[in-house]
């Protein structure tokens, strides 16, 4: 899949989004995540199948679907 860097290296959920999506096909994504090393690089980007911001994991906001 040809993803643009913008994407992989975003800050933002939305534009990771679909990185994100490849990222769940990926055979290597722990291999992926110990060679960046996030948390002590303060890597900004997609990585191992997460989101990335400053070396810490980006959680995923809850949707507001459901809610009353």
């Amino acid at each position: 899949m040809d993803l643009p860097q913008q994407y992989v290296f975003t800050r933002t959920p939305a534009e990771a989004a679909p990185v994100l999506r490849a990222c769940n096909q990926c055979p290597i994504r722990r291999e992926c995540e110990a060679i960046v090393d996030p948390s002590h690089t303060w890597f900004d980007g997609v990585c191992g199948g997460r989101l990335w911001r400053n070396g810490r994991e980006v959680k995923p906001r809850k949707s507001a679907a459901g809610r009353p």
